[in-house]
């Protein structure tokens, strides 16, 4: 498996319902900053790295993604991680939340 060097994902909104949507009343601070691509998975909950379904290799962690705020919130202030297999083109996608 390939290791992707790692990227800031800085969010940037870029039209005014983007700008105005509200940060979230209850959840810690850095929710909702959480967003990166490649390095190592930040992971809220125990290893769960997939295997490609075509070649049974372990996938590469491509980036995760935070929840934006309490309306676009992923499983109580969770992520969404995804994984690429390079060989196979094959993807999978995981959510944690704390």
């Amino acid at each position: 498996m390939k290791k992707i060097p790692l990227f800031e994902l800085v969010p940037v909104p870029l039209d005014a319902d983007a700008r105005a949507l509200p940060k979230f009343k209850w959840a810690a601070s850095e929710v909702g900053t959480r967003h990166k691509l490649g390095g190592t998975p930040d992971l809220l909950q125990q290893e769960d790295f997939p295997v490609c379904i075509c070649c049974g290799d372990g996938m590469s962690f491509y980036g995760q993604l935070d929840s934006i705020n309490d309306e676009f919130c992923i499983a109580d202030c969770g992520m969404v991680y995804v994984f690429i297999c390079f060989a196979c083109n094959e993807v999978k996608a995981i959510i944690q939340s704390s």
